[in-house]
């Protein structure tokens, strides 16, 4: 007997189709089911005509499922053309030609209930003569846009025709008369003229500014469990004050920001309202409240962590956050004595002092054992936090943190009051993944132990920066640079948990956590008053999935107040990432370059999210 390999297949038990996919039950929906196989021959296209070409097909996208008989075939035939003549003139290709032939014959010549026989797939052959590629000729704003440069918004003579770079420049005056106060600004007429002798495209545009105004009433539609007047005070869109189209995208931003909608539309009124103001209108949808998850990090130097958290996102009606998290770590790199344990509940409630506040509650218990110490903590905070613009936050919280420590200078009992303060700035394009801008951090906490006397200050600074270094932005440099100082006491009057370490996934890679500064007799580390780290990265996406990154890290911990840098440790590896919708997962590898005795020889961290 002979055995044939042969792909699964779904079959069914008791009514149950067992492993069945998605295009199977797709396929199994159609009726008269027609499979077709699509050339595009495009002879005198560029190579990106040739990808955007592919990309707008819809018949190339959907070459794997059927289609429902000839008559469905025939109904994407014809859409197709329309598809890839937008997409010649996107490229500015004004005299540009698609044919479409089903079997060898054109759909210009087939009746409407031609049948299509024989074997399958079908053959569909798309022919793109691409022509001439067109260039601006002849500028013209009128209207209300009479006065505008029209090279301020890309419309210039000699310049890009395409049909994208057309409805730009229209979005972008539009963009600016509204930006004035204008709210039914619009196009009311485009003329455009192809001279085929030239190659170049004459554009006249007629814009009408409107009005000044102010917002109107905010009408809200689709809240159910969200407060309907809470969402809209939200908005901070304050009836009178002048429109601005910024100011409705940050009021769009700072809805999503809630946590409690799926999706945020605002639209502008259509006509002004009896006083002159403009109603806007926002739709939400809201989405599910109840949350909970499980997650783990796992590294050759600090062992498996895991954790899970449950939270609820609209605890009272008006996005109020509780959430409940704890955590295990030190899995396998400790006995089972010296694991770390970690439990919290967070409390938040937006808008409490206008809608760009939040005030936030924190009580947070840690039983940890990391090399330098091992502590017991208790933690309770109470903070405000402010957005002063879309890029700048501030916060400020009150905390007292009880504490049973023993490191290298014995055991201590402490209760530390504080007060920490924070200012962010934050211009990056994306948080999770960034492609280009900076973030800057500056951090004070004034501190005083209240069984001990001691009193001092720790100051922070953080920056990081990133830069696309191509147009698709595959190629993107990242640098960061931290420093530190504690002021005011000694170090060993400082809490072993608030002194500053360095080394591990989210520090100095290749090194071991805290593996990094001063060491006492029995090679323990005993922290720093003083702290500096570096990093650089080149993040290279060899797909849309798939990164890799090559990185370097250096850093140093001194005992004085700042850093006197004659100990700098470096690390380098290289790290890969699978990018999700909830960030990239990463995985990297690093050795260090300057070990010390007892450090390892590599370091291998796993986690969710960018080294930073």
């Amino acid at each position: 007997m002979v055995g044939v390999n042969r792909p699964a297949a779904a079959f069914e038990l008791f009514g149950i189709k067992l492993w069945e996919s998605a295009s199977d039950k797709e396929d199994a929906e159609i009726v008269d089911p027609l499979r077709y196989a699509v050339t595009i021959e495009a002879p005198d296209a560029d190579s990106d005509l040739k990808d955007r070409l592919e990309s707008a097909s819809t018949l190339k996208a959907d070459e794997e499922r059927p289609v429902s008989g000839s008559l469905g075939l025939l109904t994407k035939a014809r859409a197709e053309r329309e598809q890839l003549v937008a997409a010649l003139y996107q490229d500015a290709r004004y005299e540009g030609v698609v044919t479409v032939a089903i079997q060898g014959r054109s759909i210009d010549d087939l009746p409407p209930d031609a049948e299509f026989t024989g074997a399958q797939p079908i053959p569909v052959t798309v022919t793109v003569q691409a022509g001439p590629k067109f260039t601006l000729g002849n500028i013209r704003l009128e209207g209300d846009a009479a006065q505008l440069a029209s090279a301020d918004f890309g419309l210039i003579a000699g310049g890009d025709a395409g049909s994208g770079a057309i409805l730009k420049a229209e979005a972008s005056i539009v963009r600016a008369l509204k930006e004035e106060g204008r709210p039914l600004a619009k196009v009311t007429g485009r003329e455009i003229v192809a001279d085929h002798k030239t190659a170049t495209l004459d554009v006249t545009l007629t814009v009408a500014a409107g009005p000044v105004a102010g917002y109107g009433d905010t009408i809200v539609e689709g809240t159910e469990a969200v407060d309907r007047d809470f969402t809209e005070y939200m908005t901070g869109l304050k009836r009178g004050r002048q429109y601005s189209p910024e100011e409705i995208d940050e009021a769009r931003e700072r809805l999503l920001g809630l946590e409690v909608f799926n999706s945020v539309t605002l639209k502008e009124g259509e006509a002004l309202d009896a006083e002159g103001n403009i109603p806007i209108d926002v739709e939400v949808s809201e989405r599910k409240f109840r949350y909970f998850g499980l997650g783990a990090t796992a590294s050759n130097t600090e062992g498996l962590g895991l954790e899970g958290y449950w939270g609820h996102r609209n605890l009272f009606g008006r996005a109020e956050k509780l959430r409940i998290d704890g955590s295990i770590s030190g899995i396998g790199a400790n006995d089972i004595s010296k694991l770390n344990y970690n439990a919290g509940i967070l409390f938040e409630k937006p808008g409490v002092l206008g809608p760009a506040s939040k005030f936030y509650s924190h009580l947070k218990t840690v039983y940890e054992h990391p090399d330098a110490y091992d502590r017991f903590s208790v933690r309770g905070d109470v903070g405000l936090s402010y957005e002063l613009t879309k890029k700048q936050t501030v916060s400020a919280e009150f905390a007292l943190d009880y504490s049973k420590i023993t490191d290298s200078f014995g055991k201590h009992d402490y209760l530390i009051a504080s007060v920490p303060l924070q200012y962010v700035y934050d211009n990056r394009d994306n948080r999770l993944n960034p492609t280009r801008g900076f973030r800057l951090l500056a951090y004070a906490e004034p501190s005083y132990d209240l069984l001990n006397g001691a009193a001092f200050v720790k100051l922070k600074g953080e920056g990081s920066v990133y830069q696309a270094i191509d147009s698709g932005g595959k190629f993107v440099m990242a640098g960061r640079a931290s420093l530190g100082s504690i002021v005011g006491a000694s170090l060993q009057d400082v809490p072993a948990d608030r002194r500053f370490y360095a080394g591990g996934g989210g520090s100095v890679r290749g090194y071991a956590y805290q593996g990094i500064g001063p060491k006492a007799a029995d090679g323990q580390p005993i922290g720093g008053l003083s702290w500096f780290e570096t990093s650089a990265e080149m993040r290279v996406a060899v797909t849309d999935t798939i990164g890799i990154v090559p990185f370097v890290d250096a850093g140093t911990v001194s005992t004085k107040t700042f850093p006197d840098f004659s100990d700098l440790k470096v690390g380098a590896g290289i790290g890969l990432r699978y990018l999700t919708p909830f960030g990239p997962l990463r995985v990297d590898v690093a050795v260090p370059l300057n070990p010390d005795p007892g450090d390892p020889d590599y370091g291998i961290y796993a986690g969710i999210g960018q080294a930073f």
